[in-house]
Formats: C-alpha cells, structure tokens, sequence
C-alpha cells in the first residue's frame, strides 16, 4: 500500500511539473544502456515498408521520438532547427529515423499517409518515419518524452541518449545560445573520442503508450 502511494504521489508531481507521463512510459525508463547493443527493432515506415535497425549496420543512426501536436516538438521544427539538424545529419551519412508511438486516439497519432504529409509540410528530412502505434520500440528503448533522442553508432552500441539540447523549455526564446547535445555527440563521435555527455534528461512532452497486451 505505501509502495502504491509513494508511486502515485510520485506521478501527481510529474503532472504538476506538466510532465505527467503515463504508467507505461514510467516502467519503460532504463530499458536501453549507453555502451550496451541498441536494441534491435522492427517497425513499418510512413510507406508501409517494414524496417530493422539491423539494415542500417555500419551506419550511425538517430532515432528521434516525435509528436506533432507537441508544443516542445513545435518548438523545434517551427524554427527549422530539427529539419536543420537532420539535413546536417544526413549530409555526415548519418540515417535519421522519426519515431511516432501514440496510439490510435491519442495526441500525435498519425497514419502512414498523414506522416508523409507532415513531413513534406515542414520540409523534415528524416531518412524514414516509424509508425509504432504499439509502442514497442518506445518500450525497447524507454523513450518517456517528446523529443527524445538516441545515437547508435557504427557498431550497433547506444552511444547517447536523452534531450535534442541544454534548454529544457518549448519557448522559441529558449533556443538562443542552446547546447545541441546531438551535434556534440555526434562531432565527439566522429572524431573517435568518448562521448563526453552521453546520458542527458530528456525534456518534454510525456510519450503516450499503448496498453501493454
């Protein structure tokens, strides 16, 4: 019984810090480890294409968990800095995957068709968008907010995990003289040295889940 309490008193305050995070996304934290494999996957893109982490072996990847109806993804791609960053990204070699893994009726859901669409509107360029309706690549890598951020590199190992940047806001203002965590890994990557921040809090909108079956 206190167990419950201490853990319902504990999701009260997310709500009160506007992050109420649902009880599968608080169960899903820690489920990937920075130095350990990424966990491999299997999802259907935006074309109705199944896709496997392992298809993209030898490359780094980025997975960004995404949520259109988010103000703090907002944020990021009505200024064009996530289209930014993903264009710099692909021009490295670098395969950037979108995640979406709200369920049918809930904030951010999006079908295959509506996916493309967005991401012609906004001029996104991610190599792919997942469609993970089921979320079990969320649940694979305990991703708990929108965005929230992860790099695999060459050899298949979870590199870096956690928030796009330093400035845990969805003002617009926030993103003057802000850390891209992101660029850093990936600069600190490329050049063969260890990944001097490699955990970070990722920041938010909290990842709606879909009931575990």
């Amino acid at each position: 019984m206190k167990a419950s309490l201490t853990r319902q008193s504990f999701i009260a305050g997310l709500a009160l810090a506007g992050l109420s995070l649902s009880a599968g996304s608080v169960l899903a934290q820690g489920a990937a480890k920075i130095g350990q494999p990424a966990p491999a996957f299997q999802a259907v893109d935006a074309d109705g294409k199944t896709r496997n982490l392992s298809e993209f072996a030898g490359k780094t990847v980025i997975l960004e968990w995404t949520n259109a109806d988010c103000p703090y993804v907002r944020k990021h791609y009505n200024s064009a800095t996530m289209q930014t960053l993903q264009k710099d990204m692909a021009k490295e070699g670098i395969v950037w995957l979108s995640v979406v893994s709200s369920p049918v009726g809930e904030q951010g859901y999006v079908e295959g068709s509506a996916a493309k669409e967005l991401t012609a509107k906004r001029d996104a360029a991610p190599a792919a968008v997942l469609l993970d309706p089921n979320s079990k690549v969320a649940r694979a890598y305990g991703a708990t907010t929108t965005p929230h951020m992860y790099i695999v590199d060459p050899k298949g190992t979870l590199a870096y995990m956690g928030a796009i940047d330093d400035k845990p806001s969805s003002n617009p203002a926030s993103l003057n003289g802000a850390k891209s965590y992101v660029r850093q890994a990936v600069a600190e990557l490329k050049a063969g040295k260890p990944i001097s921040e490699a955990a970070t809090k990722s920041y938010g909108c909290a990842v709606k889940y879909a009931p575990l079956s």
